[in-house]
């Protein structure tokens, strides 16, 4: 190791490159007890587009009652519009909330469905085939303009009150999204309980199914210590889009058992270690999770962000 840098070893049959989809500032953000400034998710924005993420979710259209700490979308996404080559794709849970990002210039959205019923209805409030008929009229006028449709799916693996979701009952409700339009799929390990084989099983049948991996997005909470075990399972299958959060921000604010999401720190030093490409700096990446740490009045989860912040 050299300058912070892991030694490069690539291992054959990975993806040479992958997009990595920041959550931080949405996913994570909204998990946290005290309202962050709203200025100060901005900078976090624009600290993270200068440390080479080019892929950052900035906030979510839901109603402010739901999810209090962004309640600031409309002051939030004016803000990020001069940030230059970077995707800011946005939550929007139905058509008042694409009016709402749509009227302010969003050209990325994504939905948030779920695998199973009981999610949906304590998320959702309502079940798996209300929500997507929610959806239906969303991303349809989505795509009539020509924004880009990414569908989050929940609960893939196993879900609190039901137990483990069957890998059949997930390739349903993901066909489901992909008919409804939708470019992409985010598959959730919401509480984190995915272990690598479960993964590829899921990923294997998804292209049985007629699902392409390129349509497919990876999203490990890291519970069980697990998410970058299960991200190098779906590098071998051949996924390239991996979500991950800055600094390991974040849980699922209906899911009491959900610990925080992938630190993208960490992720980001796998990946450099394996060869991959990023375009991500993970210097000022690092940087910009212990800055947003100290807004937050707490250390970094992120082992990564330690590892590196103690050598300073």
């Amino acid at each position: 190791m050299t300058d912070g840098l892991p030694m490069a070893v690539p291992v054959q049959g990975l993806p040479p490159r992958v997009r990595i989809h920041e959550v931080g500032a949405r996913d994570g953000l909204q998990n946290e007890k005290t309202v962050v400034p709203t200025e100060v998710k901005a900078e976090f924005i624009h600290r993270l587009a200068g440390a080479g993420l080019t892929t950052i979710e900035a906030t979510s259209f839901v109603h402010p009652k739901w999810v209090p700490q962004l309640a600031d979308a409309e002051q939030l996404f004016p803000q990020l519009g001069d940030i230059p080559g970077v995707a800011l794709p946005v939550l929007v849970p139905n058509e008042r909330g694409l009016e709402r990002a749509t009227a302010l210039g969003a050209r990325r959205i994504a939905v948030f469905g779920s695998a199973t019923e009981t999610f949906a209805q304590r998320n959702l409030n309502r079940g798996v085939d209300e929500s997507l008929a929610m959806f239906e009229p969303v991303v349809a006028k989505a795509r009539a303009d020509k924004i880009h449709v990414r569908g989050y799916l929940s609960m893939c693996f196993g879900d609190p009150w039901e137990g483990p979701v069957p890998v059949h009952q997930v390739v349903r409700v993901a066909k489901q999204l992909l008919d409804l339009g939708c470019d992409e799929l985010s598959l959730g390990d919401t509480i984190g309980v995915a272990t690598p084989g479960h993964v590829q099983s899921l990923l294997a049948e998804l292209n049985e199914e007629g699902v392409p991996t390129s349509a497919i997005g990876v999203h490990f909470h890291d519970t069980y210590g697990q998410a970058l075990a299960n991200t190098f399972a779906a590098l071998q299958h051949g996924v390239s889009t991996v979500d991950a959060s800055a600094g390991g921000l974040g849980g699922c604010p209906y899911a009491k058992s959900a610990t925080g999401n992938l630190a993208t720190e960490d992720l980001v030093w796998m990946l450099d270690g394996l060869g991959i490409e990023t375009g991500v700096d993970l210097g000022r990446l690092t940087a910009t999770s212990v800055w947003m740490a100290g807004q937050l009045g707490r250390p970094s989860p992120s082992r990564t962000v330690r590892a590196l912040s103690h050598k300073e």
